[in-house]
This record gives structure tokens, C-alpha cells and sequence, in this order.
């Protein structure tokens, strides 16, 4: 099934395009991030058939030109943001990772890796101010999308935010769940995770091809 066989039933629905109407509003009088162009580039990255992994954020970065449409990431040419530095420090802690002098991981959103906030779009330095606009009730859609997969697929859960999406996701996938990488939690327990390798040994357990996840 592809994103949008899975998702026709929310588009038609009144609320999404309520919802996209009313962020449009928002744009006339602030900064919106990220671009329009971008407020879907997880699922035009990832289709819905080779979700491998998921990583779930909160909503996008706030300040301009930050914003891509995949959580965690950043254009080349913007420094790496604080809780991207942490999830790169674990990689290199688990599986060997060379740290780039970027965040773009637009190549893990190529290799089966869904990197989906939970709100996509923000306001210029107002975080989290289109959290209840809607966008919630879409993407817990494509988290149930995802969940439907008869092929297991490996949730990493990260924080009090992404841990409450665990309702949501059927018993044959692998759930992983840690603190939040930023700064402020990451020494509570997302250091030592080892998530990634955990991650590619289930994938190889059940038949399917690990994650890349060097840059």
C-alpha cells in the first residue's frame, strides 16, 4: 500500500483540509517553517512500502532557514543542532560512525528511515505554535499507516512525546524507546541506547536488509 491509498480517507476528511487552510492564514502574517513545499517531504522521501524504521520528532525547528520536513535534520550549510549533535555522538558510540560536518539526512529518509514530526509545521521562533492546529490528528494517521504494515518495522521512540504514540503501534513491531536526545535528557539514558544497532539486528532477524546509516 502507498501513502496515498492509505491516507485517501484522511485527505478527503474535512479536517485536513481545514487544516491546511488554516496554516496557509498563518502564512500572511508570520514566517511559516518549512517552506510549503517541504511540509510532506517525509512521506515523499520515504513510501510507505519501504519504511523500514521510524524516528519520531516533536514539530520542526523554528528559527530560518533550519526546517526541512524530516525531523532532527538540517540543510548542508546550518550547523547541526544540539540534539542532532547527541544522536550523532550515539551513532558513533554504536556502530562506528564517522560524525559529518552536516546534518542532512535526507539519506536515511532514502533508506527506509521516516522522519516524522508529529506537527509539521512552526512559527518563526515560536515553538510549538501549530501543535493543536490539527497536524496531530494526521500524523498519528500515518503512524497507524505504518502500523498496519504486515512487515515489522523498528519505532524509535524518543521522549515523553514519542512514547505516547506506543498506543498506536501493533505488537509485531519493534518499539525502542529512550530519552529525548537534547542536551537536556540525553544523559538520562539516550547515551547508550544503541538503538541503531539494535534496530538493524531486528531488521536482520526478520529477513530484511539493515540501515545504512552513515552520511
Amino acid at each position: 500500500m502507498t501513502w496515498k491509498e492509505a491516507l485517501t480517507d484522511v485527505k478527503a476528511d474535512p479536517r485536513f483540509s481545514q487544516l491546511i487552510e488554516t496554516v496557509k492564514v498563518r502564512m500572511q502574517h508570520t514566517n511559516v517553517y518549512p517552506p510549503y513545499s517541504d511540509w510532506f517531504r517525509a512521506l515523499k522521501l520515504t513510501p510507505l512500502e519501504h519504511v523500514k524504521v521510524v524516528i519520531l520528532g516533536q514539530d520542526p525547528y523554528h528559527q530560518p532557514n533550519q526546517a526541512n520536513g524530516l525531523a532532527f535534520s538540517v540543510h548542508r550549510g546550518v550547523k547541526t543542532p544540539p540534539s542532532l549533535v547527541n544522536i550523532f555522538k550515539e551513532l558513533k558510540d554504536d556502530l562506528g560512525f564517522n560524525i559529518p560536518p552536516h546534518g542532512d539526512l535526507t539519506p536515511w529518509a532514502e533508506r527506509g528511515v521516516l522522519l516524522l514530526n508529529t506537527t509539521l509545521t512552526v512559527e518563526d521562533s515560536k515553538p510549538m505554535a501549530h501543535a493543536k492546529l490539527g497536524w496531530t490528528w494526521f500524523t498519528d494517521n500515518v503512524i497507524q499507516a505504518v502500523s498496519a504494515k504486515p512487515t515489522p518495522v523498528v519505532f524509535m521512540l524518543w521522549g515523553a512525546h514519542a512514547k505516547s504514540k506506543i498506543p498506536l503501534i501493533a505488537s509485531h513491531h519493534l518499539i525502542l524507546t529512550a530519552p529525548h536526545p537534547s542536551p537536556l535528557s540525553a544523559h538520562r539514558g539516550f547515551f547508550g541506547c544503541k538503538h541503531f544497532s539494535k534496530a538493524n539486528t531486528f531488521l536482520k532477524s526478520q529477513g530484511l536488509e539493515p540501515v545504512s546509516f552513515q552520511l
